[in-house]
């Protein structure tokens, strides 16, 4: 289903000069921004790899310095990544932020599309990733993660699609189609 936020007019989503992929780890964030900035002619951003180019490997980051000192420092990324002509893909929690919620709410020239999935897909994805959240609970922490966000990641998203069992081609012909992008 296809929404704005900013007016309110069902399937009225304009191509942004940026659009954000918001989700749960594991929704396809990177693998989709990539084929969906190709499509659309832009760079893509991910905001994980920039943090990592700029600071080392997340999970050090957790363990040397902890959640907090990190989501300093994604904030920063994902403030300046936001502004640029591109698709960007978020981590999973950088929306927690409220100066990002704010941002994401009120850029004009932004469209922020949530990709969804569901832990029965997730689980596969997610097998031996080492991310710092899920060490301790895996896909039941996951799903824990997931329902505290999810409200956030609902009023956040102008676009709403769900990644489980789609190629990934789909999904972004799926995303393009809502921005207006493919004719």
């Amino acid at each position: 289903m296809s929404e704005t936020r900013r007016d309110q007019v069902p399937g009225a989503v304009r191509p942004a000069r940026t659009v954000v992929l918001i989700g749960p780890m594991g929704a396809g964030k990177s693998r989709i921004g990539h084929r969906l900035a190709s499509e659309l002619g832009l760079p893509f951003v991910d905001t994980d790899q920039r943090i990592v180019a700029g600071h080392g490997p997340i999970p050090e980051i957790f363990a040397r310095d902890g959640e907090h000192e990190f989501r300093r420092i994604e904030r920063e990324a994902v403030a300046a990544a936001i502004r640029e002509q591109a698709v960007v893909a978020l981590g999973g929690g950088a929306v927690l932020h409220p100066d990002t919620r704010t941002d994401l709410e009120t850029l004009q020239a932004v469209t922020v599309v949530l990709l969804r999935v569901d832990a029965d897909a997730v689980e596969a994805r997610l097998a031996g990733g080492g991310r710092p959240l899920l060490e301790q609970g895996g896909i039941e922490r996951w799903t824990q993660i997931l329902a505290e966000r999810e409200p956030v990641y609902t009023a956040l998203a102008d676009i709403d699609v769900d990644t489980s069992r789609r190629p990934v081609a789909r999904i972004v012909e799926d995303i393009t189609g809502r921005l207006g992008a493919s004719e």
